[in-house]
């Protein structure tokens, strides 16, 4: 794996795959530029960090075996880098479970992985109603450049060949609950969708979005609500 350079990773965790314990491995650069996004050195400044050899992690996970059952791969954007599979393929070697994340602007990528039996759950994040002036302010980009393949990606994974999440950041701003009830109407039929509340308490891509107030307790069940009445699984992710 001579271009992946591992940024951040994290021994265990008990909340990025529900029913596992996980080690967390965090993969730079994205092409996204989500105002919302906590990540901004992973994602800016991928260069200005440390990078974690590998053999460090694989050390670290041979030890763990029989008590982690997984590894969660986020970033960053994943799917960006071509040795991914080998990534999953070592992780998968030890027995481990994989899970990603991903932004859902590779699917060809996504549908190997799943082919080849490399990735075991994926959490897709759907940024907004998938239309071009929605998406392009939920993630800062042009989205015509990329929304054709974020469909592409729902449908693999709606086919349920693969575990797999869709999830949505709400963020004041960009979202209100027509929104979702409108992007739900695309995922129709998705087996989990999880809603999450923006956080303020951290560093992000647009400073001026700290000026906002997450949303209410009451705002967020109005917006699971709205979600629920088209995909009975929607939940609220802490």
């Amino acid at each position: 794996m001579k271009t992946l350079e591992i940024k951040g990773f994290v021994d265990l965790s008990l909340v990025d795959w529900e029913g596992k314990v996980s080690a967390v491995v965090f993969l730079p650069n994205c092409n996204f530029r989500c105002p919302n996004c906590y990540n901004v050195q992973l994602v800016l400044h991928p260069e200005k960090m440390q990078t974690i050899p590998f053999e460090e992690i694989l050390q670290y996970l041979k030890n763990s075996q029989g008590w982690i059952d997984a590894v969660a791969i986020t970033g960053g954007e994943p799917t960006l880098h071509e040795d991914l599979p080998e990534l999953c393929r070592k992780i998968k070697d030890l027995g481990f479970k994989v899970k990603l994340d991903t932004n859902g602007t590779n699917p060809d990528m996504i549908e190997m992985l799943i082919k080849q039996g490399l990735v075991d759950y994926i959490a897709l994040d759907v940024k907004a109603p998938v239309t071009v002036e929605k998406y392009a302010k939920a993630t800062g980009v042009n989205a015509e450049d990329f929304l054709g393949r974020v469909e592409k990606t729902i449908e693999i994974l709606l086919k349920g060949e693969v575990g797999y999440e869709f999830r949505t950041t709400l963020v004041p701003t960009i979202h209100e609950p027509k929104d979702i009830a409108q992007l739900c109407q695309r995922i129709k039929g998705c087996k989990k969708y999880l809603l999450q509340n923006f956080k303020t308490n951290v560093e992000i891509i647009n400073p001026k979005l700290k000026t906002q107030k997450p949303f209410t307790q009451e705002q967020m069940q109005l917006f699971r609500v709205a979600a629920s009445k088209i995909i009975p699984n929607t939940f609220l992710r802490e």
